[in-house]
């Protein structure tokens, strides 16, 4: 072989190690970058899942009861009883009131998710309804007496488990779920959607409510829209019927804004708002976790907006007592049993129940028409 060659031979040897180390250098590189990802990614996760505090005593003390429940009567449709608690304890929430150590559900909602995620219905429930109340374990170990009292009165004795079986004997209806979530957890979402727009006929200047607002459209923060549906005096016409109205307009508009930003689908900007729901939330052991969460979400964020509706329980002023609530029957009845067989529910602005008429109903297992209850969707514009 010739000196040149040599040399060429040399040379393409040379080139082909340094080609193999930088191949190498890139594969090892990029195995880096896989598992720094992988372990960020992981962290992520465990950070987020550990956020969440599963509600063990209220699971125990609901399997106690096991014989007493309703029976679930539709297979795949879901009930999620949601549970707004005016705790004062916890982080920043004792600026909205004096810590007494007890808790109410300031607001609580009983969430229908039809079989096949066709729709979703939430339907509030006064906290100054009159009803039976069972006997319950408060959170030293003694027992309540069962007693007739405004709905409310079952969170502060007995915690969410005593309000499931108050709400499970009212309805009828299988609660399969439960969320408890704070003040500051309801701040945290509305900030991580980058702030929720309503729309106000009127200027507000709430003292109590700390809010001053002008009129009509308006971008609320977490702090705003957290006084925004708690305030009760000053807006409206003061009833706890009209707070219920806002809180369901503006959770209408909360659930337009996600969709409408495709939060859902966009890991960026699903994180803060993960990581804003789950620092506060207390769930059922079932869903305390990523994955319990994620498949609730997988399962109702193809729903459209026209279709996820808010609407009050039917109710009218206690008979014995003006600033207390009652159920209007048959209506009330009329509702729970649609929920129980998960058959359609209509809702509309126009009334209190069966606004519009009545209404036919395409649903095979429908037996008659599809009342109408005073309510709206989360499609409809709040300047509307």
């Amino acid at each position: 072989m010739s000196e040149t060659s040599g040399a060429r031979a040399s040379g393409v040897g040379l080139i082909r190690r340094r080609r193999r180390r930088w191949v190498r250098g890139i594969g090892i590189g990029t195995g880096v970058l896989v598992l720094a990802a992988l372990g960020v990614g992981w962290a992520v996760y465990v950070k987020l899942d550990g956020n969440i505090t599963p509600d063990s005593a209220a699971a125990a003390e609901l399997a106690r009861y096991e014989s007493e429940r309703p029976t679930s009567l539709v297979k795949d449709a879901q009930n999620i009883l949601l549970i707004g608690s005016d705790s004062r304890a916890g982080d920043g929430n004792r600026r909205y009131g004096r810590d007494s150590g007890t808790e109410r559900s300031d607001t609580t909602i009983l969430l229908h998710l039809s079989a096949g995620r066709r729709s979703a219905t939430a339907v509030s429930l006064p906290r100054d309804l009159m009803v039976d109340i069972p006997s319950c374990r408060r959170p030293g170990g003694s027992r309540t007496e069962p007693m007739f009292a405004m709905f409310n009165y079952a969170f502060e004795m007995g915690g969410s488990a005593c309000s499931i079986r108050t709400v499970e004997k009212l309805t009828g209806v299988r609660i399969d779920h439960h969320m408890v979530v704070d003040f500051q957890g309801f701040k945290k979402v509305v900030d991580a959607v980058g702030g929720v727009e309503v729309c106000l006929k009127k200027p507000i200047n709430d003292k109590d409510a700390k809010l001053r607002l002008p009129a009509g459209r308006v971008e609320l923060d977490g702090e705003q829209a957290l006084g925004y549906v708690r305030a009760r005096k000053t807006l409206g016409n003061g009833s706890d019927t009209d707070r219920m109205d806002r809180q369901q307009r503006f959770l209408g508009a909360l659930v337009n804004k996600v969709k409408s930003n495709d939060v859902l689908l966009n890991p960026v900007r699903l994180y803060p708002v993960l990581d804003a729901a789950t620092s506060s939330l207390t769930t059922d052991p079932e869903l305390a976790s990523l994955r319990g969460l994620y498949e609730l979400v997988r399962g109702v964020r193809d729903i459209p907006t026209e279709r996820v509706q808010f609407l009050t329980v039917p109710r009218e002023s206690y008979v014995y007592n003006a600033n207390r609530d009652q159920l209007v029957e048959p209506e009330a009845e009329r509702l729970f049993e649609r929920l129980r067989t998960d058959t359609p529910v209509e809702v509309s602005q126009k009334g209190r129940a069966e606004a519009s008429g009545e209404k036919a109903d395409s649903s095979p297992r429908a037996s008659s028409p599809a009342p109408t209850f005073r309510g709206n969707t989360a499609a409809q514009d709040t300047c509307g």
